[in-house]
């Protein structure tokens, strides 16, 4: 999808906010050689999100303090832009295409809440 690699990344002048985030992404990449050390196998990177994702509703569910959770917050952010940086997808462009399509949704109201979704229930 038109991404960047570490490299590419590393040596790119940032022109906007979150072109200088995934900079600094790929230069913790680069720094701990992710892509020499089998840091972007997909199996292992989803495996840390899933670690990630656990530390972070921990945080939610034991009440712990909002920075806490915002530190959370902020190790799924990095991992899913490091996803992209390992599997050369842009992810602003993907990001801009998914808004569009979930904006034209209805929401759902189900059992535990709101869901914008294509699914469609079948009562």
């Amino acid at each position: 999808m038109d991404g960047k690699d570490v490299v590419d990344w590393v040596e790119y002048s940032p022109t906007d906010e979150w072109e200088t985030m995934m900079k600094k992404v790929a230069e913790f990449h680069h720094k701990h050689d992710f892509a020499g050390k089998n840091g972007h196998d997909m199996g292992y990177r989803i495996a840390l999100t899933v670690e990630e994702l656990g530390e972070l509703s921990a945080a939610i569910t034991k009440g712990k303090p909002l920075e806490e959770c915002a530190e959370e917050m902020a190790d799924v952010l990095i991992l899913l832009m490091g996803h992209s940086i390992a599997m050369k997808i842009d992810l602003k462009a993907a990001f801009e295409k998914k808004y569009h399509r979930i904006m034209q949704r209805k929401a759902l109201t189900g059992r535990l809440g709101v869901r914008v979704t294509e699914y469609q229930n079948q009562d």
